[in-house]
C-alpha cells in the first residue's frame, strides 16, 4: 500500500478572522441608538441689546448648538403661535362629533336584529342577586402615580412607574369584608369613577392598577351565586378602560388642522401613536397572572387596529387558548363570552374563534363533575339544578353571537355536536338525526358518560 507523507498548510488565523467578521459600518455620533438613555432637555434663549448676539443656556450641555432662527424670532414659532391662536373648543367639538359618529358606526357593525349586552345587563343583575356577604379586595398604595415635570428625566418617569408597578404586584391590599350586594356595587361603581378620575388627572398607572385590581375579583368563586352579576359590574369597568386607551391612541393621531378617519388604516397612524399603542400591550403582558391579563388585553382588543390590518384576527385565536389555562369551568365560560362580546364589537365576520370558544366549552364541561367543582358546591350549599343556571348567560351570549348571520345548517350542527360528546347520537333536535360535518371533530371524545 502506498504511503503519502503529510504536511501542514501555513494558516494565517488573523487574517482568515478578519475575513469572517461583519463588515462593520461606522456609527456617527449622535445617531440613534437603541441603549442610549432618553433625556430632556430644556433650553432657554433670550435677546441681548447687540444685534445679532444671543445666548442660551443648556440643562445638558454648555456648548449646544443655536438656531439663528430662534435667535432672530426672539425664539416664536409662527407655525406654533398660529396653532396656538387656533380655537381649542372647536377642535375639542369637532374631535367630539368625530368620536360619536365612530361609536355610531361601530355599533351598527352589527344589525339592529343583534340584541346588545346592554339588553342583557339589567337581566342579569336583577336575576342573580345574593343575600350572603361579599368580600372585595381595593388597592390602598401611596399616590405616586402623578404626572412628571417637564424638567424630569424621561428614563427616571418610566423607573418610577416601574415601581409603582412592582409596588403594586407585591401586594400593598387591603380586603373589606362583609359587604352587602348594595355596598358590593356602590364599591364597584366608586371604583370605575376612580378609574375615570385617575386617566383624567394623567394617572396612567394608578388606572391600570384599578382595573387589574378588578380583573383578579373574576377568579373569586366564594358567593358563587352572584357571580354572573359580579361578571357584570367588573366588565363594566374593563369597557370604561379599554375605550379610555382606544380614545387617548386616537387622538394621537389628529392634529390641529384634521383628525383620523372612521374608517382608517394602519398606514394613517403615526409612529407616536403605535409607539403608544405598543406600549399599552407590552406593560398589560407583563402582568404575573393569568386571569387579569387575559381581561385587560381582552379590553383593549380594538387597539389592534392601530397597528396591523391582521392584529384582531391573530389575536383572537391566541386569547382563546388562553383561557383553555382557566382552571373552573364557570370563570373559563364567562371569559368567553367576553371575548365574543369584544370580538363581535370589531370583528363580528370572523366566526372560526367564536367556533371554537363553543368547542372548547363543550370539552371542559364535563369538569363539573369533578371533585373541586363538587367540593365547592358542598361547601357552599348549592345543589347541581341550582348551580347549572348560572351558565346560562354566558352560553346564551356565546349562541347569539354564533347564529349571527350564520348559514341555517349551522346551528343545528352545533346542537347535534353539542349531545355527542355525552350521549354519543346524533341530537334529536336535528332534523336529519344524522351527524353534521362537524361530527369528525368529536370522533375521539371519549362519549361515556360522566360518573
Amino acid at each position: 500500500m502506498a504511503v503519502f507523507p503529510w504536511h501542514s498548510r501555513n494558516r494565517n488565523y488573523k487574517a482568515e478572522f478578519a475575513s469572517c467578521r461583519l463588515e462593520a459600518v461606522p456609527l456617527e455620533f449622535g445617531d440613534y441608538h437603541p441603549l442610549k438613555p432618553i433625556t430632556v432637555t430644556e433650553s432657554k434663549t433670550k435677546k441681548v441689546s447687540r444685534k445679532g448676539s444671543t445666548s442660551s443656556t443648556s440643562s445638558s450641555s454648555s456648548n449646544s448648538m443655536v438656531d439663528p432662527l430662534s435667535s432672530v424670532l426672539d425664539g416664536t414659532d409662527p407655525l406654533s403661535m398660529f396653532a396656538a391662536s387656533a380655537d381649542p373648543a372647536a377642535l375639542a367639538a369637532a374631535m367630539d362629533s368625530s368620536r360619536k359618529k365612530r361609536d355610531k358606526d361601530e355599533n351598527s357593525i352589527v344589525g339592529s336584529d343583534f340584541e346588545p349586552w346592554a339588553n342583557k345587563r339589567g337581566e342579569i343583575l336583577a336575576r342573580y342577586t345574593t343575600t350572603e356577604k361579599l368580600s372585595i379586595n381595593l388597592f390602598m398604595g401611596a399616590e405616586k402615580g402623578k404626572a412628571g415635570t417637564a424638567t424630569s428625566a424621561m428614563s427616571e418617569k418610566v423607573r418610577t412607574r416601574l415601581e409603582e408597578l412592582d409596588d403594586f404586584e407585591e401586594g400593598s391590599q387591603k380586603e373589606l369584608l362583609n359587604l352587602t350586594q348594595q355596598d358590593y356595587v356602590n364599591r364597584i361603581e366608586e371604583l370605575n369613577q376612580s378609574l375615570k378620575d385617575a386617566w383624567a388627572s394623567d394617572q396612567k398607572v394608578k388606572a391600570l392598577k384599578i382595573v387589574i385590581q378588578c380583573s383578579k375579583l373574576l377568579s373569586d368563586t366564594s358567593v358563587i351565586q352572584f357571580y354572573p352579576s359580579k361578571f357584570v359590574l367588573i366588565t363594566d369597568i374593563l369597557d370604561t378602560f379599554g375605550k379610555l386607551v382606544y380614545e387617548r391612541i386616537f387622538s394621537m393621531c389628529a392634529d390641529n388642522r384634521s383628525v383620523l378617519p372612521d374608517h382608517f388604516s394602519p398606514e394613517n397612524t403615526n409612529d407616536t401613536a403605535k409607539e403608544t399603542c405598543l406600549n399599552w400591550f407590552f406593560k398589560i403582558a407583563s402582568i404575573r397572572e393569568l386571569i387579569p391579563r387575559f381581561y385587560v388585553e381582552a379590553s383593549i382588543l380594538k387597539c389592534n387596529k392601530f397597528l396591523s390590518k391582521t392584529g384582531i384576527s391573530e389575536c383572537l385565536p391566541r386569547l382563546t387558548c388562553m383561557i383553555r389555562g382557566i382552571g373552573d369551568p364557570l370563570v373559563s365560560v364567562y371569559a368567553r363570552a367576553y371575548l365574543c362580546r369584544v370580538g363581535m364589537e370589531v370583528a363580528p365576520h370572523l366566526k372560526e374563534s367564536l367556533n371554537k370558544n363553543f368547542f372548547d366549552f363543550l370539552l371542559t364541561f364535563k369538569q363539573i363533575h369533578g371533585d373541586t367543582v363538587q367540593n365547592q358546591l358542598v361547601v357552599q350549599g348549592v345543589d347541581l339544578p341550582s348551580y347549572l343556571p348560572l351558565y346560562s348567560p354566558a352560553m346564551d351570549w356565546i349562541f347569539q353571537c354564533i347564529s349571527y348571520h350564520a348559514p341555517e345548517v349551522t346551528v343545528p350542527e352545533l346542537q347535534c355536536d353539542a349531545c355527542l360528546p355525552y350521549c354519543g347520537s346524533p341530537c334529536t333536535m336535528c332534523p336529519e338525526k344524522s351527524p353534521g360535518p362537524l361530527h369528525d371533530s368529536y370522533s375521539n371524545v371519549n362519549t361515556s358518560q360522566p360518573s
